[in-house]
């Protein structure tokens, strides 16, 4: 097992010349990919990327609810962090297609294995809800 703490971390360093990175550091990089990966379009992004390539407005209808600014936001942080890539073809009219790089795949199966969990647990979190309400609501009522 290897000791980090000989060496640098991003608060110790800077991002720039950091060996470990922790997401809890306020200066670590790491955090900024995580918000990029687990924010709402992120993370449903990349699921749906895992299904294979996309067009923009491909994209845009599989992400229900996505608005065509926050995809393209979304699409320009994960293809800056390397987990997106964006391929436009010289067409008129012109064709940008996007993809997973293979960073991105191994992201996206991790979250598909959360979404996965979260999706066959709603029962659970469900009736957890309606329980906490019944609680909340028990004690308003006099």
């Amino acid at each position: 097992m290897t000791d980090d703490r000989d060496q640098p971390t991003c608060t110790d360093a800077g991002a720039d010349a950091c060996d470990v990175f922790d997401v809890f550091a306020r200066a670590c990089p790491s955090r900024g990919t995580l918000e990029h990966v687990t924010g709402r379009w992120g993370s449903l992004t990349l699921g749906a990327l895992h299904e294979g390539g996309f067009r923009f407005n491909e994209l845009r209808r599989r992400v229900d609810g996505v608005s065509e600014k926050m995809l393209s936001q979304t699409l320009h942080a994960l293809e800056r962090d390397g987990l997106v890539h964006r391929e436009a073809q010289p067409t008129n009219p012109p064709r940008v297609d996007y993809r997973l790089t293979p960073l991105g795949t191994e992201v996206a199966e991790q979250l598909l294995a959360l979404i996965h969990l979260v999706e066959g647990r709603m029962p659970q979190v469900l009736a957890a809800r309606e329980a906490y309400d019944a609680e909340r609501a028990a004690l308003v009522t006099p």
